[in-house]
């Protein structure tokens, strides 16, 4: 029951994922009305800087992927901590609103690290 528990999470994570970053190549969502002014700027300076954008994209569509299949999901989970770094700093500093959406996204991910744990471990044994 465990498994397919974070299987669903797992799953939904990784489609919000994806989305984001495919919307960073396509730009097909809607602006928000009620965006802060300072993330709107933020927002415009990392366009000025060409590759952020698409680098960060690519990272959550294959963080997003690699989640969603459960074989990958440990190596996925790597991939969207700093992504997810990034999130959780814009919305603390910027728009807190957005804070209980990236705490249950990071709840996920803290899920599968525990999860996987033996996984990490010769990453880090001498």
């Amino acid at each position: 029951m465990k498994s397919k528990i974070l299987f669903v999470l797992c799953l939904l994570a990784g489609l919000m994922f994806i989305n984001a970053g495919l919307d960073k190549f396509f730009h097909y969502m809607p602006m928000p009305k009620e965006m802060p002014a300072k993330m709107l700027k933020a927002g415009m300076a990392f366009k000025e800087i060409g590759w952020l954008m698409p680098l960060v994209g690519a990272a959550e569509i294959l963080g997003g992927l690699l989640l969603i299949i459960p074989r990958t999901r440990a190596l996925g989970a790597i991939v969207i901590v700093p992504v997810l770094t990034g999130i959780l700093l814009a919305n603390i500093s910027m728009a807190p609103s957005g804070l209980p959406l990236v705490f249950a996204l990071i709840a996920i991910i803290v899920w599968v690290i525990i999860d996987n744990w033996e996984k990490y471990l010769p990453m880090v044994k001498k």
